[in-house]
Parts: structure tokens; sequence; C-alpha cells
């Protein structure tokens, strides 16, 4: 596995280079890699099968300047800026046994984000792919996959603006049992910690033995052209 901390400067860069990532593995030309990244400015980011008609507060969104945007994994709506960091793993199926099971490679990489998390917080998985303490959720989980790797990428919210949650993302269409209709105030929270000390701990557990590159630029220009930046794929439903 290799590292690449890198964030790119525009929201739909970030979302493409996640994907041109797994095409890289994919394709032979890349491989096992873990991203981490934190977007400069704020965005609203819907799954691929996601509303942004239901799950985004568009009037707000465009006061305030703030792109909204589709990712190709599946997942609910997020608000992603500073403060929330942005992990993303490429893995092979032959990485660890059951990787090719949506709910075991879940289990497999949330056991593992838990134990990097362990000397910071005790914390658990709810609901499909959510992390939380106390049934608090402070990380979403979505994957994208491929025929023999798959995208896995999540959220930690580390001193995040959390009322901006509330003022940019309607109450999601689909909720998961345990948030018992509560609103985005009571129901998000920022992990005890700093973006910084999230990517030690991060790294610490998964033990990248090198730097990743070259950066896939000009296939993250041909995704952020032919689909990310496209109002057809950002508001197809």
């Amino acid at each position: 596995m290799k590292l690449l901390d890198y964030t790119l400067p525009a929201p739909a860069e970030n979302l493409a280079l996640d994907e041109a990532l797994l095409l890289a593995a994919e394709g032979g030309t890349g491989g096992a890699v873990l991203r981490l990244w934190e977007l400069p400015a704020y965005a609203a980011v819907v799954g691929s099968g996601g509303s942004v008609g239901i799950d985004v507060n568009a009037s707000a969104c465009t006061a305030d300047g703030v792109p909204v945007l589709r990712r190709a994994s599946g997942g609910g709506t997020v608000l992603l800026g500073p403060g929330c960091l942005c992990f993303s793993l490429v893995l092979g199926y032959d990485h660890a046994p059951g990787l090719t099971e949506i709910p075991a490679s879940n289990r497999y990489i949330l056991a593992r984000v838990l134990r990097a998390l362990a000397p910071a917080v005790p914390a658990n998985v709810e609901g499909t792919s959510d992390l939380a303490v106390s049934g608090v959720k402070f990380s979403g989980n979505a994957q994208q996959r491929k025929r023999r790797f798959f995208l896995h990428h999540g959220t930690l919210l580390c001193g995040f603006d959390l009322a901006l949650v509330a003022k940019y993302l309607n109450p999601p269409e689909r909720q998961p049992e345990y948030r018992r209709d509560r609103p985005h105030a009571e129901f998000v929270a920022n992990l005890p910690i700093t973006v910084e000390h999230a990517k030690r701990l991060l790294i610490a557990e998964w033990r990248p033995e090198a730097e990743y590159g070259p950066v896939p630029i000009e296939k993250v220009h041909e995704l952020v052209a032919e689909k990310y930046a496209r109002d057809e794929w950002t508001h197809r439903r």
C-alpha cells in the first residue's frame, strides 16, 4: 500500500481523483493506496443514488456559494470542508478475506479505522457503515466497486463547523434506525482530535510503505469534464 496525502484545489477534482485512483488500480497502473484529503472550502456531496432536490438546501448553498456535487459511490449526502478529514482506500479483493462482499469489506475496514482511533476515542459501528460514539455519528462511509479493486472512502469530523450541516443539508430521505429522527445538530459530533492527529492514527494503522505517484492528473481532468462538472451528472436525481 502507498500513501497519498493530497488535496486538489476544486471539490470536483477531489472526487475525480478518488475514482482515478480506483481506475488506475483496476487498469494495472496503480495499486492499493491510502489517500488523505481535506477540502479548504465547503461543498455538499450527494451519493450516486441520492437526490439533490431532497437532500440539499439548494437555496442556502447558492446564496453562500457552496457547490453541490455528486460522487460515484453510494451512501448519503455529506457536507465536506475544513475540519472534515476524508480518507480513501483503494484495495484489491485479495487484500484480505471476504472483501468481495460489501458488508464484509465494511466490517474489515471499519474495524481497522476503529482500532486506529482507539487511543483517542471509544467508538463503534452504527447502521450500515457509520462510526459513532454513544449513538452520535462522526463518520460516514461509502464504496465504489470494479472487477478487481474497490474504493472505500469515509469522513472523520475533527473540528468541523457542525452548525453548517443543518444549514446546507436537509434531513435525509432515508435514515438509519439508530438516528431516531434526530436533527443534524443532535446526530453528528466532532472527534476530540485534530485532523493532523487523525491522519497520524490512520497512517499508523494502515502502514503504507511508500508515497503514491505519479498522481493520475490527466484522468482527473477527464473525469471532471465528462462527469463531475456536468449538471447532467449532478442533477440526474
